[in-house]
């Protein structure tokens, strides 16, 4: 099969000629990059950040799935996508184990609103976790290589350092370039290795030390949706602005402003009235949304031992029995407790009425 050509004088690619895989790279233990071209020598026109749909031929019949455009319209003869290996995945297993330097796939795009190009600021804050890097990871190359004053803390979330995609490409790009400033964070370490970076699940605590001035930076923020659920959480409870708030699901890339889901948290407000009964002391307290359980107990002379007060220690768990909470922690609780029905009183804030064993 011919390779492509390098032709200087080609038209943008179009999907109405199929990509021909080139190259693929292995990043981590089940994550791989396949780099395609046009055949036709046609160049890359996309906007960093946005996706492309594949036509992957698998057994049983073609089906199409969407895949962020992990480099970057600033190298344009080339457009890559990197996959990481899913539970119960079909099209991203075939890729992995069939798809071949030689082959030529369907393809569609590129698409999407998840660009900063469509939100100009001066200092950006990019928060991933997994796979969701990709995006994260085209929008810094183009940053890079634009050569400009950069200013972006890059925060990304892993299981293990081995885990991290693309961490010696980021490393790289941050030690020559002051303006970019990487932030990695794992739950656990590689044994008999020496981690330096931060450990555990990303938190206030944690992102107040990576971006100080998380406030006066537009975020952008892709990954599971219970780690970017948790990312507004933190956000809201800091007092940001969401409306410079920007995310990209990678199992649901969103093609148009109209396909957007519609973000609607659960978020304590002043105005809204709650209670909260104190089973084993028999007091019930009426409250607001946005008092603790803690507050409201000492409010009614009860005490509930505590510590640290910003949900780190854990001193103040306590069982709650009915209703619920809001509560965005530090790192003071796991989430078998939250499941067995545990809260921390310090930073759990009741929705309607709550009753707890205290």
């Amino acid at each position: 099969m011919p390779r492509p050509r390098l032709n200087w004088t080609a038209e943008p690619w179009s999907d109405d000629e199929m990509l021909e895989c080139v190259m693929i790279v292995p990043e981590t233990r089940d994550t791989s990059s396949f780099i395609f071209r046009a055949p036709s020598g046609a160049w890359f026109d996309y906007q960093p950040g946005q996706f492309v749909t594949l036509d992957l031929p698998v057994p049983g019949g073609n089906i199409q799935r969407t895949y962020t455009i992990s480099s970057s319209p600033s190298r344009p003869l080339s457009i890559s996508v990197t996959v990481k290996a899913q539970e119960a995945s079909v099209g991203t297993r075939w890729m992995l184990d069939h798809l071949r330097p030689g082959m030529r796939l369907r393809a569609y795009g590129p698409n999407g609103i998840f660009s900063f190009h469509r939100h100009p600021a001066s200092k950006y804050l990019f928060i991933s976790a997994g796979s969701g890097i990709t995006p994260m990871m085209s929008m810094t190359t183009w940053a890079w290589d634009r050569a400009q004053d950069t200013d972006i803390v890059f925060v990304h979330a892993a299981q293990r350092p081995s885990d991290i995609i693309f961490r010696d490409q980021l490393e790289h790009y941050a030690a020559r370039v002051p303006g970019l400033q990487l932030r990695l964070t794992v739950e656990r370490p590689e044994p008999f290795r020496v981690w330096h970076g931060y450990e555990g699940r990303l938190n206030c605590l944690m992102l107040g030390l990576m971006a100080p001035d998380y406030l006066d930076r537009e975020v952008f923020c892709c990954g599971p949706e219970p780690f970017m659920q948790a990312v507004r959480d933190m956000l809201g409870s800091l007092g940001y602005d969401m409306e410079r708030y920007h995310q990209e699901s990678f199992g649901a890339p969103v093609a148009s402003e109209a396909e957007a889901p519609v973000i609607d948290d659960v978020a304590p407000t002043e105005d809204a009235r709650a209670q909260v009964t104190f089973a084993a002391s028999g007091v019930t307290a009426a409250c607001t949304e946005t008092d603790t359980v803690l507050a409201v107990a000492k409010r009614a002379g009860l005490n509930i031992p505590s510590g640290c007060t910003f949900g780190l220690c854990g001193t103040c768990r306590i069982r709650k029995t009915a209703g619920e909470v809001h509560m965005v922690h530090n790192g003071g609780i796991t989430d078998d407790d939250i499941a067995e029905g545990w809260i921390l009183a310090c930073c759990s804030n009741p929705l309607g009425r709550i009753t707890v064993e205290a």
